[in-house]
């Protein structure tokens, strides 16, 4: 029990000395994998994203966020239960890809224009893959048709609004249940889950409208970008994209490296030989093994090697891209829990609302390739 509990506490420690020791032990796979995993966001990640970055933080210098707040609320509070706001996560963080949503989640949590349980869920279903990396990379580059790729974006879009939509009627379902168990303890000092909210955002909009009451139009307009700040404001959002930009850098590097240590000590092969089974249940061939394992691990890679197994029906090769793209990867959930780290937002709901819009993605792509006309590949 004693070694049991030891190990635990330990963990950590021991992966971080394994991880240092397998660098040493495979030095010349590893140093090709770095080179690669620096390439690869040196000529994909920094031309694709960069320029969102600095666009997204120029944008949240604006009256942009308030507009959609005020005219988009009627629409996203009811559907997702989130504030109005949420629609530009949502937009810039489907035109962009991961994880600019996440940033700008993070941004309106700290900005006080969601609560914590809201960010949670918007980070759920405003982070995901763009269409420069579904459409053009996987669609056009590794499947050779750019119709695949549409299908792809069309379904993640659907599967991630369908976790949106989940998501609000399960945070309404426990705030229901949690309001009922709260009539039965009416005298205790306990606050349930909902009435902190409710006391956070009765907080939260009494501090903003106390604020806007004592603020006149010009110290308002003062807090947005204008020609005078124009210079101020750019270089802080370049500043801004930088880091990030250089966040997901290291990320890729690391994670290119950690794929080539487990496929050069066979750990991914003992790995798939333990998925197999489970494959040959779901009717899906045993070569998909590894590259799904990768593509849980790191997307771009996994989606690489699923699209370059070579079986008679592609279709089966897209339904695993489909699930691979809606879930993301391990590397992209860490990537978003250093962006969340400092706004104390949990990333288990995260990782769930990713898991079912894999589910959901997948479910789409399989209706769509047998009863679309224009999406059924396998001639």
């Amino acid at each position: 029990m004693v070694i049991v509990y030891s190990l635990k506490r330990n963990a950590l420690s021991i992966i971080f000395c394994i991880f240092c020791i397998c660098l040493i032990l495979f030095s010349n796979a590893n140093f090709l994998a770095a080179g690669n995993g620096l390439y690869l966001w040196a000529t994909a990640v920094v031309p694709s994203l960069f320029p969102f970055f600095v666009a997204t933080e120029l944008l949240s210098n604006t009256s942009l966020i308030p507009f959609l707040g005020k005219y988009l609320s009627p629409i996203m509070r009811p559907l997702f239960g989130v504030p109005g706001e949420a629609a530009f996560a949502f937009l810039m963080g489907m035109i962009s890809g991961y994880p600019v949503g996440a940033k700008i989640v993070t941004n309106f949590k700290e900005n006080g224009i969601c609560t914590e349980e809201e960010a949670e869920r918007m980070l759920a279903f405003t982070n995901n893959s763009g269409p420069l990396f579904i459409i053009g990379t996987v669609g056009v580059s590794l499947f050779g048709n750019s119709l695949i790729g549409i299908l792809l974006f069309v379904t993640h879009i659907l599967a991630c609004i369908t976790v949106g939509i989940v998501l609000n009627i399960s945070s309404k379902m426990k705030n229901k249940k949690a309001n009922s168990y709260g009539t039965y303890t009416r005298n205790s000092y306990y606050k349930t889950y909902t009435e902190k909210n409710l006391v956070f955002s009765s907080k939260s909009n009494y501090n903003r409208n106390k604020k806007s009451n004592n603020t006149s139009v010009s110290e308002k307009e003062d807090n947005f970008v204008t020609f005078s700040s124009l210079g101020e404001v750019l270089g802080k959002s370049i500043m801004s994209a930088i880091h990030t930009t250089l966040l997901i850098g290291g990320f890729v590097v690391i994670f290119s490296v950690v794929l080539s240590i487990l496929s050069q000590s066979h750990v991914l092969d003992y790995c798939s030989n333990i998925l197999s089974p489970i494959l040959s249940i779901l009717h899906i061939p045993t070569d998909f093994a590894s590259p799904i394992l990768s593509g849980i691990i790191e997307l771009t890679n996994g989606v690489n090697l699923v699209s370059n197994v070579n079986i008679k029906t592609i279709s089966i090769n897209i339904v695993i891209c489909a699930f691979l793209l809606g879930f993301g990867g391990l590397s992209v959930l860490l990537q978003v829990l250093s962006i969340i780290s400092k706004s104390h937002i949990s990333i288990r709901k995260y990782f769930i609302g990713k898991l079912l819009q894999g589910v959901f993605a997948t479910c789409y792509t399989l209706l769509a390739l047998e009863f679309i006309p224009i999406f059924q590949f396998n001639l």
